[in-house]
């Protein structure tokens, strides 16, 4: 058996583990749009609750120089439909472009603005990421104003909400017990660059954590999305806060790993909540890729040499043999690039991709590798994990 042979056999039986062995992550099932029942009783008056009653809720949101997008994403939230105390606290954490103003706009014009307050962050402290201080310090706003709400929802400044979005995300963690309930909103995915590099964002995202392993309890796998997570305001504190993960850049899924220790959790698909900013050309999406993509591989040299191997021979291989070698080589590539675009194709299907995209994939893949890459170039030339002007993640702290 020629070394091809080899490769090409391996390639494939890692294909049928993805298929049949890691939670079904391929399938897209996890949507909260799946349960007919709870969509009914999310737009009914009662909601079908078993306290009886709604309860309450602060949307906590974070901004840095948000001035294209705030107005819209406070538009959602303020408009929401939902029958119970709701409030929205914006952190406007040292903007200089003038969102602020545009929120205040908001508050002022909306029939509802009295829901929204505008809260000045004070300067970002040593060992902080600047989205957690900023939650934090509106957490901490809350708690001082005398309100304990029963969930908090986190959700960023460039996110819009359909006007069911917080009564649907209530109606889930009450009817389920869960202590978190997470929505990965829908991406903007218009340009040639977006429907490239998006879904397969969120198909590898769904490699790495099955969200239907994240819902087991006998799985310890945890994740979040961070642009809509609804979180119970008592397990929170129980749990140590915003600042027991205050240092994290995968922020999200740092405080699903810290909830999922006190109850249930839940993450799906949604349509209930959407970017509002797209994400431009290859260069664009490749700099939010590389932010975080070295932070995930715990800023290890041997996980991402690992890394780089296993995304050759899972993804790049199989066509580079399908196309060039012969016998058994050539047919397990074959067979294993066609696995491959079948199991992208229902993530195609969500994000209206035409299905032929699927076998693109290794090119795909290719260019995911390059941005890690360079995530980890940027790490260790101390400008790591940049945002907005903020290098967060220092190669000297690791």
């Amino acid at each position: 058996m020629t070394m091809g042979s080899v490769l090409g056999a391996l390639a494939l039986v890692v294909w049928v583990y993805l298929l049949v062995g890691r939670g079904g992550f391929w399938l897209a099932r996890d949507r909260d749009d799946r349960d007919e029942v709870d969509r009914e009783e999310a737009v009914s008056p009662s909601g079908g609750l078993p306290s009886g009653r709604w309860p309450s809720v602060v949307a906590i949101v974070p901004a840095r120089n948000e001035a294209d997008v705030i107005q819209a994403s406070l538009a959602s939230l303020v408009a929401q439909d939902y029958p119970g105390s709701f409030r929205i606290v914006l952190v406007d954490d040292d903007s200089r472009d003038g969102t602020a103003a545009l929120a205040r706009q908001i508050a002022h014009g909306h029939a509802s603005g009295e829901r929204l307050e505008i809260l000045e962050a004070t300067a970002l402290p040593a060992g902080w990421t600047g989205k957690l201080w900023a939650q934090a310090q509106g957490v901490r706003f809350v708690e001082e104003s005398g309100t304990r709400p029963d969930y908090l929802l986190f959700t960023d400044a460039d996110i819009g909400h359909a006007p069911e979005a917080v009564r649907s995300l209530v109606v889930q963690a009450e009817r389920h017990g869960c202590v978190l309930v997470s929505r990965m909103a829908e991406l903007s995915c218009s340009s040639w660059a977006e429907r490239f590099l998006i879904p397969a964002f969120v198909f590898f995202f769904q490699m790495l954590y099955p969200f239907s392993w994240v819902a087991r309890k006998d799985r310890q796998i945890a994740a979040a999305a961070g642009g809509c997570m609804l979180v119970r305001h008592e397990t929170l504190q129980r749990a140590g806060g915003i600042a027991a993960i205050r240092s994290e850049i995968i922020d999200d899924c740092a405080l699903a790993r810290l909830l999922k220790k006190h109850g249930p959790i839940w993450l799906g698909l949604t349509r209930r909540a959407r970017s509002l900013r797209p994400y431009g050309g290859f260069a664009e999406i490749g700099r939010m890729i590389s932010r975080s993509a070295y932070a995930q591989l715990r800023y290890s040299p041997l996980l991402l040499a690992a890394t780089v191997i296993g995304m050759m021979l899972v993804y790049m291989l199989p066509p580079v043999l399908a196309l060039f070698e012969a016998g058994v080589a050539r047919w397990a590539g074959v067979f294993a690039w066609l696995m491959m675009a079948a199991a992208f194709h229902p993530m195609l299907r969500f994000y209206r991709v035409a299905p032929f995209l699927g076998l693109a994939l290794p090119a795909i893949a290719a260019a995911y590798t390059w941005f890690v890459l360079v995530s980890a170039f940027q790490v260790w030339r101390g400008r790591g994990g940049m945002w907005k002007g903020r290098a967060q993640a220092m190669a000297a702290d690791r």
